[in-house]
């Protein structure tokens, strides 16, 4: 048996075909409106797969049919990947389709993962259809973050997350708060609501209503994520009641004074002659 030809693999540049008579069995349509619908040609696929390294560019095909018996006008775009057709406009004669070669192209700074988007249509009327785009990045899979700018409040704990790897991270945070006479604060990890996607910054609060009135703690925070991604910060407080220091130190002043007058009236002469 001779061997299967190989792919064709379609020009980027490729014009516009329609085909004059509709088959006899038509594919099935992915997204309809209005007697018009839209779907990718050569199959009954229901949405665009494609796969590649940052840097590739993936090509594919939209067919338009337009099963009326006039004429139809649709605009064509790209959203959510990058996507570039042929044709951003085009006029399908009556019982035809269109097919409108695409592009779409994998950001070079892209991470690995899933990426969403579709292709959409729309006509003269404002009716609408679209198909899935789905876009998978290749590469290593590295989950890692970092907890930066910690800082330290009267009444909250503030600091900031950083997705330094190529998945999305949902974070878990534990706290803890070290003063002089043993802890303070000891919190068990607990899961943030947050989504990080990669190279994405948050920054979060944690409240303290509780902190101490007198004390210099030592706070910590891990922060972990599946995939072992691991991060850690700590800094350190110092909690001083200075309403109460002021008055102590008003009422040493005060009595400080008085001694001084003691002092000042024991020392001088006490007048009597002899």
């Amino acid at each position: 048996m001779p061997p299967a030809p190989p792919p064709v693999r379609m020009p980027l540049l490729v014009t516009l075909l329609l085909s004059l008579a509709l088959p006899t069995a038509a594919q099935p349509a992915h997204a309809q409106s209005g007697g018009w619908s839209l779907a990718p040609a050569g199959g009954g696929r229901p949405a665009f797969y494609a796969e590649g390294a940052p840097g590739a560019v993936l090509q594919d095909t939209v067919a338009v049919t337009n099963r009326g018996r006039t004429p139809l006008t649709v605009r064509l775009r790209g959203t959510g990947v990058p996507t570039v057709l042929a044709r951003a406009a085009l006029t399908v004669p009556a019982r035809t389709r269109a097919e409108v070669p695409f592009t779409v192209t994998v950001p070079r700074a892209a991470a690995p993962g899933d990426r969403t988007g579709a292709i959409v249509a729309g006509d003269a009327h404002g009716r609408t259809a679209a198909v899935p785009v789905r876009l998978r990045v290749g590469g290593p899979a590295l989950a890692a973050l970092t907890v930066e700018h910690l800082a330290v409040y009267p009444d909250r704990i503030t600091y900031e997350l950083v997705n330094r790897g190529t998945t999305v991270l949902v974070p878990t945070l534990a706290v803890r708060a070290d003063g002089l006479f043993g802890p303070v604060l000891d919190r068990a990890p607990r899961p943030l609501p947050v989504r990080l996607p990669p190279g994405a910054r948050r920054t979060l609060s944690e409240p303290w209503p509780g902190r101490p009135a007198l004390d210099r703690v030592r706070v910590r925070l891990t922060v972990t994520a599946p995939g072992g991604a691991h991060g850690t910060a700590s800094t350190s407080a110092a909690y001083v009641p200075w309403g109460a220091v002021a008055g102590t130190a008003g009422g040493v002043a005060v009595v400080t004074a008085v001694l001084r007058r003691r002092r000042r009236g024991a020392g001088e002469p006490s007048g009597a002659v002899s």
